[in-house]
């Protein structure tokens, strides 16, 4: 039955986007901020399939804890395409940094590329880094949140974590509050995962962590901070699943 339902939701995500994209084309011509609420409407369908079809709904935690005037740094756990579609429709005005990569998918990667992201070049080694910390400053003082997965790709629940250390870099660079966040995706919607699982996808928010740190503490607090909150948000949900 999971299997069955997921092939639906697969099948009526594939014939969304085919509605969806074409149209959208013409937003390029137009300012950012209408790709943006575009990027907004096509999530709340994509999460209402989910929903209706395979049972997976969602949860947002700790929205009082983003800081006010959008000049921060989210940090974000990574298990899944949800939490992308999640953080770029439902915060402000966000500027995601992502891999370059994804900005040559038709379509996709032209909208993404509308949307104001920060895109990056993993083999670009310091060049990649200095460009990061420049673009992001510059989306940080128009009052944009700047999100980023500090372990660089989706993990898998109960995968060893392996945060990067150029999210330091960036954080000094920024000299901004960072705001950590936790999820338990991974257990609905599993990196590179045909099967959508039903339950509550839960994505928290935490209390912030003010700029200033040192490097090494600042590693230590937010992987801390991060992967604490992300393991009991995922013992919720086994426990959860236990009752039912």
């Amino acid at each position: 039955m999971i299997f069955a339902r997921s092939l639906i939701f697969n099948i009526f995500y594939l014939i969304w986007c085919a509605i969806f994209f074409t149209p959208c084309l013409l937003l390029m011509v137009f300012p950012q901020r209408y790709m943006l609420i575009a990027g907004y409407y096509w999530a709340v369908v994509i999460f209402w399939l989910l929903k209706v079809i395979c049972g997976t709904t969602y949860e947002i935690r700790g929205q009082d804890n983003l800081p006010k005037d959008g000049k921060y740094l989210l940090v974000s756990k990574h298990q899944s395409a949800w939490e992308t579609i999640a953080l770029m429709a439902f915060l402000d005005n966000p500027c995601i940094i992502l891999k370059k990569q994804l900005l040559r998918i038709p379509f996709f990667g032209w909208y993404l590329w509308k949307s104001g992201v920060v895109a990056i070049d993993r083999n670009a080694g310091t060049k990649a880094l200095r460009q990061m910390i420049t673009e992001s400053k510059a989306a940080l003082e128009k009052g944009r949140p700047i999100v980023i997965f500090p372990e660089g790709t989706r993990a898998t629940p109960g995968q060893t974590p392996e945060y990067q250390t150029g999210i330091a870099a960036l954080y000094g660079g920024l000299g901004a509050p960072v705001c950590p966040a936790a999820l338990n995706s991974g257990l609905f919607w599993g990196k590179d995962a045909f099967v959508k699982k039903p339950g509550t996808i839960v994505l928290e928010y935490l209390p912030v962590i003010p700029s200033g740190l040192k490097p090494r503490v600042f590693m230590k607090t937010v992987q801390d901070t991060i992967e604490d909150a992300s393991n009991r948000l995922m013992e919720e949900a086994k426990e959860a699943e236990g009752k039912e």
